[in-house]
């Protein structure tokens, strides 16, 4: 069969299935839950894989699982994601009660395509005439939130990582996978083909004082609250240091400000990212960061403790695998409702895995609203699932196509930011001491 041939019959089993794969991001979607805790969206991804037939392993980094394709052969393998996690916005309408997860981000469309995507390869039988492996993967925790948990979670020695993609590169998921791929649900009418995006390190800050009563006796405590806001304003006065070029942003949040209003602040908490479109602005910023911290402390006579966590790694998608994305998207949609976005500056723990292989993270259109907001929802559902299925379908045909030469190329004239998981290790070892 030629592969235009095999494009339009994966195009066509989507179309006979589009009902289910609806249902799926639709069941997923009112259902959220958060990071390293996606349980219930596991066992349901897990009930779809064994509808289609397919072994899997699951509970990798906790709440993960991988299912594969295989084609006539087994010279190229590609990893395609979907995101298992919700983030927290309790006054979405589909939030769930008691945790105030909900799904305002869009992972529900990125399990629904990336399940339709295997049911189209598999069910059209395609994949008995291409030369790889589709690796279907629902990774946990994509939204780097509940740091405290998590940051709980790496001191009891259960994870190493806050993002669950960090997690699956250390636990050997993608020692052999040699390309990878996923979408992005996004507030807009269009695809979206990115270029890059920001990269992160968390930061836990501790400010400690002493107790004493705030109104007879302030004088015998030290506010730990009034030296964290002068770290914070030495936060914001560095802002003018940072380079338009890094892309930065420093976004944090008081998590505990005291105890009790009577009682002179002596415990205060911090959570921020630093946020920067290279690894090198990321860490020149937090080096500037971690200093107005430090002299908010030392104004007051507190104590601070400066915990940096591993966040995320800088986007970088692999143009030749954007541009075949870009004819497919084009074919699907229409040239008009396909655009190039360039560099945005949201992140995610995929540009980990860009940095060890070639790989892509288009954005799909068709939700309306804001992203983590109460009111992004999904107004489009053909553009928003059946879309990227197709599009992500047939730019797999058009990688193991024929010996897998496109995929091949790709990969010989890939030049990896590190080459293999051990100094990918090392180099979180080093930015985040």
């Amino acid at each position: 069969m030629d592969k235009e041939a095999m494009k339009k019959l994966v195009c066509d089993t989507i179309d006979q299935h589009r009902e289910e794969i609806f249902k799926i991001g639709e069941t997923i979607r009112v259902a959220p839950e958060l990071g390293y805790k996606e349980y219930k969206t596991a066992a349901f991804v897990e009930s779809i894989f064994k509808k289609m037939g397919l072994e899997f392993k699951n509970k990798v980094a906790l709440t993960g699982s991988i299912a594969r394709l295989k084609g006539k052969s087994s010279k190229v393998k590609i990893a395609v994601m979907g995101e298992l996690d919700a983030v927290v916005c309790p006054t979405h309408p589909q939030a769930d009660p008691v945790t105030g997860a909900s799904h305002s981000c869009g992972h529900f469309m990125q399990i629904a395509s990336m399940l339709g995507t295997g049911m189209a390869l598999k069910y059209s039988g395609v994949m008995d005439e291409l030369d790889g492996e589709v690796v279907l993967m629902a990774t946990p925790a994509e939204e780097a939130v509940e740091i405290e948990y998590r940051n709980d979670l790496i001191e009891k020695g259960v994870i190493s990582f806050i993002g669950g993609k960090q997690e699956m590169i250390k636990l050997g998921c993608f020692d052999d996978i040699d390309m990878a791929m996923m979408c992005h649900g996004v507030t807009s009418n269009k695809i979206e083909i990115a270029e890059t995006s920001t990269g992160f390190i968390v930061k836990y800050v501790k400010y400690t004082g002493k107790e004493a009563h705030a109104g007879a006796a302030p004088h015998l405590g030290i506010n730990a609250l009034n030296a964290a806001t002068l770290g914070l304003q030495a936060v914001a006065l560095q802002r003018e240091t940072f380079q338009e070029k890094d892309t930065i942003r420093v976004h944090p949040i008081i998590t505990k400000g005291g105890d009790l209003v009577n009682v002179v602040p002596a415990d205060v908490r911090i959570e921020t990212y630093v946020r920067g479109k290279t690894m090198a602005g990321v860490t020149d910023a937090s080096q500037k960061v971690n200093r107005a911290f430090r002299a908010g402390a030392y104004a007051m006579g507190a104590d601070v403790e400066i915990k940096e966590i591993p966040g995320y790694m800088p986007r970088i998608n692999n143009k030749e695998m954007n541009q075949l994305f870009y004819t497919n998207a084009v074919e699907v949609v229409g040239e008009s409702n396909v655009i190039n976005n360039g560099h945005t500056t949201g992140s995610s723990d995929f540009g980990d895995i860009m940095h060890l292989m070639p790989a892509i993270h288009p954005y799909i259109g068709g939700a309306s609203g804001v992203g983590h907001s109460s009111d992004y929802q999904v107004e489009d559902p053909e553009l928003f699932y059946i879309a990227p299925t197709k599009a992500m379908a047939m730019t797999i045909i058009d990688l193991l196509y024929d010996d897998a030469a496109v995929a091949q190329g790709i990969i010989r004239n890939f030049e990896p930011i590190y080459k293999n998981k051990e100094e990918y290790l090392k180099a979180w070892q080093e930015i985040a001491k």
